[in-house]
């Protein structure tokens, strides 16, 4: 998995909490080094803050989703930016989930999973 979030609090709760389940969370603090790690590595699932330095994660979701290698990642945007309009960009831009910050660490991983059985 990787995680695109560029505050290092919220980074090191959803690395808590989802490698207590067992999940290996590799983290990048900016869009560029996410998606150079997204293409080297080919995860199983991305969480894509939006307003990161670098290129934003609406720029990452855009690349993902027009590469063939990338294009089936499930993406999930956890971001701040929880306007009707952001969150409608984010589903029709092709992620698979939309969580606005702050979020409940709980209902990540219950998300993620849910997201990984069904793909």
């Amino acid at each position: 998995m990787v995680l695109a979030e560029d505050e290092e609090h919220v980074a090191k709760i959803i690395i808590f909490k989802l490698g207590k389940a067992g999940f290996n969370v590799v983290w990048k603090d900016n869009g560029i080094d996410a998606l150079k790690e997204i293409e080297e590595t080919v995860p199983d699932i991305v969480l894509l803050d939006v307003m990161m330095p670098g290129m934003n994660g609406f720029e990452v979701l855009e690349k993902i989703k027009s590469n063939d290698k990338l294009k089936d990642i499930p993406t999930v945007m956890l971001t701040a930016m929880g306007q009707e309009g952001d969150t409608v960009k984010g589903f029709d831009m092709g992620a698979v989930d939309y969580i606005i910050k702050p979020f409940r660490p709980a209902e990540l991983l219950s998300r993620v999973n849910r997201i990984l059985k069904i793909t």
